[in-house]
């Protein structure tokens, strides 16, 4: 009997969301048109122009600044997140027809599209967020796995541990272990996806394997668990899923494309060009401030691991004592007590990190990848986990995937995760994800968030 139980999912509920604010903004071009832009400048290819650049411009924005999580749909995040975008989109709109055009405004209706926009916005994503409560979107789930230690500790990420998931196992079966008759009666009319958390494919039961394709056929979702994982939480699961190195990775798979080369390149040489001149600019006022509330050197210097493994110096302005390592090497922590008072301020607004535009301009970092990490530390969590190496196939970077996704990391369970965060990085490099990142940097950096 097939499942007949309306499910409105993650990418369906996106949908939803997508097609709200197509409308809504379309709707707002038109009165910004309309009313606010003077007649003589209104000709068809004008519109066009506009219409184009806005809706672009919109979900751009919406894209680099994961306005489309909904994952983390608190009522805070919606509420910032819906003025913040808009915002900034409608205040780009007219900056653009103003230079582009040199056209005249109604005051009145400029103003009103200026802040309605991001009003009719929220109101809609409120509207959505409380509406749509009442519409399931959790997937019965079915896990297959073969492995009883890791069994556990999937199940709990599968149903949100420390995300919304979306997804719920509702039955769990060991194919070594569980009858598999009963499974195929009643079980597959229950549930709405099958996760496969499985070391060989090769040992599912054929029965079984029939019965997952005849799932499949009723429009069942069927994932393997690194998929599931991936698509989630945008990530690697290194932690619950070791036994499988090719299927994380697909190293073999592995190409960097020509116009990512160039996007990568350029990236380097414009951000290069403007944080070298905020860094000089900024050298006369950390070494003021220093005299007085972080007396000793200005700059410090450390060895990390760079890429194929080879140590290089990276520079920062000291934010610490100047004898933070008298005991030996530690991680350093939020409120760690070596921080000095005008330390505090400096990696707050992450002026602490400026100096690392030395080491870009020398060839040993770039801007978007995996931190650089100490070699007494690199060397223990190899230790941890035998993934930890893949993340020097590339060259470290100043900001990456992991620094704008987790928390400040402060011991060497924080650098696990995080590694989750870089291979999927090194998997997944693209001119799209990248701007994600440098987009998520700035914001990090402006709001004082993370690490």
């Amino acid at each position: 009997m097939k499942n007949n139980r309306l499910i409105l999912n993650l990418i369906e509920r996106k949908g939803v969301v997508f097609i709200g604010d197509l409308l809504l903004i379309i709707l707002s071009l038109r009165m910004f048109l309309n009313n606010a832009l003077d007649e003589p400048f209104r000709t068809v290819k004008n519109d066009i122009i506009v219409y184009s650049f806005g809706i672009f411009l919109f979900f751009f924005l919406a894209y680099v600044l994961d306005f489309y999580n909904l994952e983390k749909n608190r009522i805070r995040e919606v509420i910032s997140k819906s003025i913040f975008v808009t915002a900034i989109f409608s205040l780009v709109v007219f900056l653009f027809t103003m230079f582009l055009f040199d056209a005249s405004y109604w005051r009145g209706a400029l103003l009103i599209f200026i802040f309605f926009t991001p009003l009719q916005i929220l109101l809609w994503r409120l509207f959505f967020h409380n509406i749509f409560k009442l519409i399931p979107t959790t997937k019965k789930v079915l896990h297959i796995f073969d492995d009883v230690k890791i069994s556990e500790n999937a199940r709990e990420i599968i149903n949100g541990k420390e995300k919304e998931s979306f997804y719920q196992v509702k039955i769990s079966f060991d194919i070594h272990k569980d009858n598999y008759r009963p499974l195929l009666e009643d079980v597959f009319d229950k549930i709405d996806a099958i996760i496969l958390n499985v070391t060989d494919y090769d040992v599912i039961p054929s029965k079984l394997s029939k019965s997952i394709v005849h799932a499949i056929e009723q429009g069942k979702e069927v994932l393997s668990y690194t998929s599931f994982y991936e698509n989630v939480y945008e990530a690697l699961p290194i932690q619950t899923h070791t036994h499988s190195f090719y299927e994380l990775l697909q190293l073999k798979n592995k190409r960097i494309r020509f116009v990512y080369r160039i996007f990568s390149f350029i990236v380097n040489f414009l951000l290069s060009l403007g944080i070298g001149i905020v860094f000089f600019v900024c050298i006369p006022f950390v070494w003021f401030f220093n005299l007085f509330l972080n007396r000793g050197p200005l700059f410090y210097k450390q060895k990390r691991v760079g890429q194929f493994g080879k140590e290089f110096e990276v520079y920062k302005f000291r934010s610490m004592v100047t004898n933070a390592e008298k005991d030996g090497a530690k991680m350093a922590t939020k409120n760690d007590a070596r921080i000095t008072v005008f330390g505090k301020f400096l990696r707050k607004f992450r002026v602490d990190e400026l100096p690392q535009i030395v080491s870009v301009m020398q060839g040993n970092m770039v801007f978007i990848g995996p931190r650089p990490e100490r070699k007494v530390f690199a060397d223990q969590l190899i230790e941890i986990t035998p993934f930890y190496n893949v993340r020097h196939l590339v060259k470290p970077g100043i900001t990456g995937w992991a620094q704008v996704k987790y928390k400040y990391g402060e011991n060497l369970e924080d650098s696990v995760k995080k590694l989750e965060y870089d291979l999927y990085y090194i998997k997944n490099r693209s001119v799209t994800l990248d701007l994600r990142i440098i987009f998520k940097t700035i914001t990090t950096v402006l709001f004082s968030r993370g690490q």
